[in-house]
């Protein structure tokens, strides 16, 4: 058997029974994502996660929740590294109760390190390669590979110990993708990287998901969460408090008015003509008389009366824009709501 054969999962056995055509098509979707089924993880009585119910699929989900919030619980749950209190977990149709299959699949980059001091970076890679099984020829590629994917090249001859905070961060990158996994675990990775790499680090993440992988970050950097992700799952206490993309889940709280940005040449006329609609709630004239914030409960019946008004008034118009609809006013709102309930 090749080497490359020899590390493929087994083929599904021939003979099976006969299967209903939900049960193939729920067996199908569970293939294809990272799923939790009613999962609650306790540290004796602390809570980590609590009845979770998830699926993720291709692409770039992020976990965003403040420390303590269960982010990184849930990673290592995926990572088989803890097993559930109660539920199921499954990578891709395979259980973390299988960790050879699953570490095949898996890439984790996790938040902490721990590396040989005596090894250069291209030594960590080719080792680690080496004891996954991969011939010394084929471990020494991938890890080039996955050097020049991190863009470590100019330092992979050097020990790690010797590294910066940002390098052992790339390295922990490569690491994790070295092996060419399907699903990539990354818990704050974008801590300790200067802004020229994390804009790299962003182009790499956004790279592999095209490519196909499922790509799940864990950040409290919310404006960094906003640029990178295709979906977002918030957390809070180990709770679930939304999911989906950003837009979605900011649609689904309709009693949370919606800020609205414009920015225009005669804002206090504009205001004036804006206050007498029942669903505009409040309006901020910014303080430079270039613009004003618009809070409304009706967002479907604002834009087309916004329209109506700049175009009758004449107005100047700069810029209209949603000033809440990203991850940092949402999940502001779902803290606020949870803590209050």
């Amino acid at each position: 058997m090749s080497q490359t054969e020899a590390l493929q999962p087994p083929a599904a056995a021939a003979a099976v029974p006969a299967a209903s055509t939900s049960a193939r098509a729920a067996s199908a979707a569970s293939d294809n994502s990272i799923v939790f089924e009613s999962v609650s993880k306790f540290y004796g009585d602390v809570l980590g996660v609590n009845r979770v119910n998830l699926s993720i699929g291709s692409g770039i989900t992020s976990l965003v929740g403040p420390n303590g919030a269960g982010k990184t619980t849930l990673l290592n749950l995926m990572t088989g590294l803890l097993r559930p209190t109660r539920g199921r977990v499954s990578v891709l149709g395979v259980s973390p109760e299988n960790p050879e299959e699953l570490g095949r699949l898996v890439g984790y980059c996790t938040q902490h390190d721990s590396f040989p001091r005596a090894l250069t970076g291209r030594e960590l890679l080719r080792s680690w390669l080496r004891l996954c099984g991969w011939t010394d020829s084929t471990a020494q590629d991938l890890a080039d590979e996955a050097i020049a994917r991190v863009g470590l090249e100019a330092a992979a001859t050097r020990r790690v110990a010797g590294y910066s905070k940002g390098m052992r961060q790339r390295i922990k990158l490569a690491l994790s993708i070295c092996h060419r996994p399907r699903v990539l675990l990354l818990d704050e990775p974008l801590n300790g990287l200067d802004p020229l790499a994390r804009a790299e680090a962003i182009a790499l993440f956004r790279a592999l998901a095209q490519e196909g992988l499922h790509v799940v970050l864990s950040s409290h950097i919310l404006h960094e969460v906003d640029l990178v992700s295709d979906r977002v799952v918030l957390v809070n206490g180990g709770y679930l408090l939304a999911e989906g993309n950003i837009q979605a889940v900011r649609g689904e709280m309709p009693e949370h008015p919606l800020q609205v940005l414009i920015r225009c040449d005669r804002p206090a006329e504009l205001a004036a003509r804006l206050l007498g609609e029942d669903h505009v709630v409040e309006i901020q004239i910014h303080e430079d008389r270039r613009g004003l914030f618009v809070r409304t409960k009706d967002a479907e019946h604002f834009y087309p009366l916004l329209n109506r008004v700049l175009a009758e008034g004449g107005f100047h118009v700069e810029a209209v824009a949603p000033a809440d609809e990203d991850v940092h006013a949402v999940y502001q709102y779902l803290i606020g709501e949870s803590d209050n309930s």
